[in-house]
């Protein structure tokens, strides 16, 4: 019994700290364009600094972009085909755990004990990446992250996980659609 109750403590434990990392991704696209077109990319000034975040923290943003997509076989241009825009979001969640012990008596019957409450508050983030073509300066796509960005003030983690949330949501680009024609 001690064996079970200490796996499913790990269990709760790893399933905890995994749900704390997760980003969840998402992306939107004009079905109309042809992706295999864009080969060149830059900033979009303007719309990066509208970004509700520090400098720091948007120069940290914007060499995980490049990184990204130079490993894609993009090229920063002084004439890009695409302009790579950034937008933040913040969102308080409160979270409200309402706990009741319950276990194994003599016998194997069932007991229940007397549980517990716990309210928690966790700020979570939203990364949007916009690609605009810079011809006809349309969004053509957007990708979206959400996740935590608690680093408990380590740097290091904290480029890391800005690092991790581009690759999550440029994982998506170019779209499937490209993706296959371009391998054909």
């Amino acid at each position: 019994m001690k064996t079970f109750k200490l796996f499913a403590g790990i269990l709760l434990l790893t399933l905890l700290m995994s749900a704390c990392a997760s980003i969840n991704v998402s992306s939107d696209y004009d079905r109309q364009v042809d992706f295999s077109q864009y080969k060149t990319f830059a900033f979009y000034k303007p719309g990066i600094d509208k970004a509700g975040i520090s400098d720091l923290d948007k120069k940290r943003i914007l060499k995980a972009i490049q990184y990204e997509l130079q490993n894609r076989g993009y090229r920063l241009s002084e004439n890009p085909d695409v302009l790579v825009s950034i937008f933040t979001k913040e969102v308080d969640r409160v979270n409200v755990y309402n706990n009741v012990g319950w276990g194994w008596g003599w016998y194997g019957n069932p007991y229940w004990g007397g549980g517990y409450n716990s309210v928690t508050t966790e700020t979570e983030g939203s990364l949007y990446i916009d690609l605009i073509d810079a011809g006809k300066k349309e969004l053509v796509w957007q990708g979206k992250g959400t996740g935590n960005l608690v680093t408990n003030g380590n740097l290091a983690k904290k480029e890391e996980r800005i690092s991790e949330f581009v690759k999550e949501i440029l994982a998506q680009f170019p779209p499937m659609t490209t993706q296959v024609a371009m391998a054909k």
